[in-house]
């Protein structure tokens, strides 16, 4: 029985990648006074190392770029880090990202009959809760019974540490519960935790390996939206329900 939803952030609740973290990366270092500016395609060819300060010095270490002279380079990147999270903060409360097709009707959806809810994400908690805030309301954070995000844990996803601290926090096993992913990262993290997962990809993941989800759609879909389907089961009314994810855990074992 599905007794609780674990939902990804970043490209899966909303589309904040491309216009959201890399805008406010590109900020940060202007206020730095670096001459870095993360485009739409490097950006997604960051992606692909996870967590935000991770992110940074993976740059440093591939594109060389210049850098100001500092004594502890691990206090630096945090810095420059924490003053991106203020100019990501900023830009959530302006509610300049909306929620995906179909995230508020699920959540919704879920409040309604019991379903717990959770967040399981590399993303900052203050990037959470602002994010839920500009667009589920002031209350919204305190629907999830857990936010496991951050550096929580010292391994970030695709290891399934994350999700192993979830799980102990909401007191299930992973049968009971349904991931919520978007990329190769978080699918290998989910699925390393033994957690089912629903993808629905965006445009920075498109081309990532999937294998092993229940289905990958392009969306959530709405009544008169429906979502389109690449692989599992197509949802019977358009749009992904609590019954469609229902019957996703009583598939067979991929």
């Amino acid at each position: 029985m599905l007794q609780a939803l674990l939902f990804d952030v970043d490209g899966t609740l909303a589309d904040t990648e491309r216009d959201g973290h890399r805008v406010a990366f590109n900020h940060a270092f202007a206020d730095a006074g670096l001459n870095w500016n993360w485009d739409v395609p490097t950006y997604g060819e960051l992606l692909a190392v996870t967590g935000g300060k991770e992110r940074i010095r993976h740059f440093i270490e591939t594109h060389d770029p210049s850098l100001p002279t500092v004594s502890d380079l691990d206090d630096w990147i945090a810095g420059l880090h924490k003053a991106k999270t203020a100019h990501y903060v900023r830009m959530m409360r302006e509610g300049v990202i909306p929620l995906r097709p179909g995230v508020k009707r699920l959540i919704q959806q879920a409040r309604a009959a019991g379903t717990t809810l959770a967040i399981v994400t590399t993303t900052t908690p203050e990037n959470v809760t602002e994010l839920l805030k500009a667009t589920l309301g002031e209350q919204s954070p305190s629907w999830f019974a857990c936010i496991a995000a951050g550096d929580i844990v010292p391994a970030k996803k695709p290891a399934p540490d994350i999700y192993h601290f979830a799980l102990d926090e909401l007191k299930l096993e992973a049968a009971a519960c349904l991931a919520l992913e978007d990329s190769f990262n978080g699918i290998r993290s989910s699925l390393a935790a033994n957690i089912d997962t629903l993808v629905t990809l965006n445009a920075y993941t498109r081309e990532d390996d999937f294998s092993g989800a229940c289905a990958v759609l392009d969306q959530l879909g709405e009544p008169g939206q429906p979502c389109n389907t690449l692989s599992g089961p197509t949802p019977s009314e358009g749009y992904v329900t609590l019954e469609y994810l229902e019957q996703l855990k009583n598939m067979p074992q991929r």
